[in-house]
């Protein structure tokens, strides 16, 4: 991975080829995500976004070969590559991973309260989207039921994968500006993540309230700022694992069990980064 970080910041043309074919691979906020996120803590913005200008043609002449259309990957380069910059500026500015983190939680739930404010007809909305999931589906032989697609789960799920999706890249780009062979700004560490006592508690107050007036956009909020907890829960794995407490093969067998086992084990997790979020268990077992 050292070698791999060293050759797309060595030139130019190596990071713009990084970038272009990175996007064409399958979850391209993952790959060309977190190399715009090292370009832009290595290089600054300003070349970073250069380099995304010259890749953009060649982007274009790709996807035209392909059956695809200039506006298709107009939006893909813009969903893909925006958001990751952003995050990537937000981190060197603030110098912390851990705030940085924090200010994606925030940003998600805004993004969850106004698509519910500024959509009166959600069902309205995700319909084409399930019409579309469904002929693909049937068209592998598979079966969907479409009732268990509600308009709630397609907005909850919508935010939790773009929050994961470009979160991840974030820290993949953060690990691989770390591996560079030469001295690098340090933003602390992904296993002393904390989301924090206040983001917990509107969590919690959020629930409650949800409760007391029976409404579905405060569950939505209550819900989607649980399952984002799981982060920190995975933070806490790698924290057990650095200390010496977590043998590698643990580690290594929550992220092979994660994609069979994903909501029991998101569940599992953040429920363990909720409660060290209010109890501080790294830090209890640290004085211990």
């Amino acid at each position: 991975m050292q070698a791999i970080a060293k050759w797309l910041v060595a030139r130019p043309h190596n990071a713009v080829l990084g970038l272009a074919v990175t996007l064409l691979l399958p979850a391209p906020q993952l790959t060309s995500g977190a190399i715009m996120v090292l370009l832009v803590l290595v290089q600054g913005i300003r070349l970073a976004v250069i380099e995304a200008i010259v890749a953009a043609p060649v982007l274009a002449v790709a996807f035209v070969l392909f059956g695809g259309t200039l506006a298709s990957v107009i939006v893909l380069m813009a969903v893909t590559w925006v958001p990751v910059m952003l995050l990537a500026v937000s981190l060197a500015t603030m110098r912390s991973l851990t705030l940085t983190l924090q200010m994606t939680v925030i940003v998600a739930v805004a993004a969850l309260l106004v698509f519910q404010i500024a959509v009166p007809d959600p069902t309205a909305f995700w319909q084409p989207y399930l019409d579309i999931m469904a002929a693909v589906i049937r068209e592998n032989g598979l079966q969907l039921d479409t009732e268990l697609l509600t308009a709630d789960v397609m907005t909850i799920s919508a935010v939790l994968v773009f929050w994961m999706l470009y979160t991840v890249a974030l820290l993949i780009g953060y690990w691989l500006y770390q591996q560079l062979p030469v001295e690098v700004h340090d933003f602390g560490r992904f296993r002393d993540l904390n989301f924090g006592r206040v983001i917990a508690f509107t969590m919690l107050l959020a629930s409650l309230l949800a409760l007391v007036i029976d409404a579905t956009w405060l569950q939505n909020v209550a819900f989607v700022t649980f399952v984002m907890f799981m982060m920190q829960g995975l933070a806490i794995i790698h924290w057990l694992h650095g200390e010496g407490i977590l043998p590698v093969a643990a580690l290594v067998a929550v992220y092979v069990l994660l994609p069979f086992l994903q909501v029991l084990l998101v569940m599992v997790l953040a429920l363990i980064g909720y409660a060290d979020a209010w109890f501080g268990f790294r830090r209890r077992m640290i004085r211990a």
